[in-house]
C-alpha cells in the first residue's frame, strides 16, 4: 500500500467513475486501475462494485474510505510540517515587546533563539502595550510581549500569559537600606527621591495610579528616563525606582525590597494574530518565550531569596 493507491482509490470512490477520475489525477486510466488492483490484492478484499455506469464502494471499500483520507491528511501535514521546518533556515520573525522587558526578558530569549536558528533574522520593536496590539493588529508583528492590564479582544489576539511578576523598590547596593525590614510603604516611598520613567511606559502609568489611589504624590529627582538610564541612575544613587522583579538578575549594583498595602503586579502575556496561522519560526520563538520566561521567573525568586526577601518576586502563568 502506498499513498499513491490511495489517493486514486480516494478519487475514485469521490466520482463513482475509474475513467473520470483518471482525467482529475493526470493519469492514464490503465494505471489507475492497476493502482486500484494492486490495493485491493494487498489488502485482499474488492474495493468497487464496477458496472458499466460506474463504480461503487462494496463494504470493504467503505471501511476503508475514511482511514485513507486521514492517511492523506497526515502525510499533507508531515510534508507542511517539514516544509516550514526546513524555512527555520531562513526566514524573519517579527517581535514587539514593551521596553521594561527588551532589557530582560527580550536579551535572554533572542540570545537562546539565535544561537539555535542563526538563519532568521529578528527584527524587535519597542513600545507600549496598546501600541504593540495596534502594530500587530495591523500585520506590521508576529508576536508582542505586553502587559495585560491593556485588555486584548479575543476574537482579534491570541493572548498567552507568562508569568505574573512583583514590581520592587530598588535602590543602590552601596547606598544604605531603603526601610528597616524587607518591605517598604508606597507612602515611604513617595518621599524618597525618585527616578521616574518616561510616560510612554505602561509601568509608569501602573505606579501612577497606585500613588494617586494611596493619596501620596512621590518625590521625583529625574523624570521621563528609559529603563537602562533608570537602572544606572538608581546604581549611582540618584533615587530609588519602581521595577519590574525581573531586571534584577545579574544585577549585584542594585538591592531590592517589596510594597507593601498594596502590593503591584503585572502580568507578562505573548498575544498574536488569532486569524493568522503561525510560521514554524514563530511557533518556535513562541516556545522560546514561554522556556525562558519560566527560567527568568525562578533566576529572579533566587536573586530576591539571596537579597533576604523570603518569596518569590515572579511566578510562571504556563502550564
Amino acid at each position: 500500500m502506498n499513498l499513491e493507491q490511495l489517493k486514486a482509490f480516494v478519487e475514485v470512490a469521490q466520482v463513482g467513475n475509474f475513467t473520470r477520475a483518471a482525467e482529475r489525477l493526470h493519469l492514464a486510466q490503465p494505471s489507475l486501475s492497476r493502482q486500484i488492483t494492486t490495493l485491493e490484492q494487498d489488502l485482499g478484499a474488492e474495493l468497487f462494485h464496477r458496472a458499466r455506469r460506474g463504480s461503487t464502494l462494496t463494504v470493504a471499500g467503505e471501511s476503508l474510505l475514511p482511514l485513507a483520507r486521514r492517511m492523506l491528511a497526515d502525510a499533507d501535514s508531515v510534508r507542511r510540517e517539514l516544509a516550514e521546518l526546513a524555512g527555520l533556515q531562513r526566514g524573519r520573525v517579527r517581535l514587539g515587546a514593551t521596553p521594561t522587558l527588551c532589557v530582560s526578558l527580550v536579551a535572554e530569549v533572542f540570545t537562546a533563539f539565535h544561537a539555535a536558528h542563526p538563519g532568521i533574522e529578528l527584527h524587535l520593536s519597542e513600545h507600549g502595550s496598546r501600541s504593540l496590539l495596534e502594530r500587530l493588529s495591523a500585520g506590521e508583528l508576529d508576536l508582542a510581549l505586553i502587559t495585560t492590564s491593556d485588555s486584548a479582544a479575543p476574537e482579534r489576539f491570541t493572548v498567552e500569559p507568562l508569568l505574573v511578576e512583583e514590581l520592587v523598590v530598588i535602590s543602590s547596593s552601596s547606598a544604605p537600606p531603603v526601610g528597616d525590614g524587607d518591605s517598604i510603604g508606597l507612602a515611604e516611598v513617595a518621599a524618597l527621591p525618585q527616578i521616574v520613567f518616561s510616560s510612554t511606559y505602561d509601568l509608569r502609568a501602573t505606579t501612577d495610579a497606585a500613588f494617586a489611589a494611596a493619596g501620596v504624590v512621590p518625590t521625583a529627582v529625574v523624570e521621563g528616563a528609559e529603563m537602562d538610564a533608570v537602572l544606572r541612575f538608581v546604581e549611582r544613587g540618584l533615587g530609588v525606582a519602581i521595577v519590574p522583579a525581573m531586571v534584577l538578575v545579574e544585577r549585584p549594583g542594585l538591592s531590592a525590597v517589596r510594597l507593601r498595602h498594596p502590593t503591584l503586579t503585572r502580568t507578562i502575556s505573548v498575544a498574536r494574530p488569532a486569524d493568522i496561522a503561525p510560521t514554524a519560526a514563530v511557533r518556535v520563538l513562541q516556545r522560546t518565550i514561554a522556556r525562558t520566561a519560566g527560567e527568568l521567573a525562578a533566576a529572579s525568586a533566587e536573586t530576591m531569596r539571596l537579597a533576604g526577601v523570603d518569596q518569590g518576586a515572579a511566578r510562571s502563568s504556563s502550564p
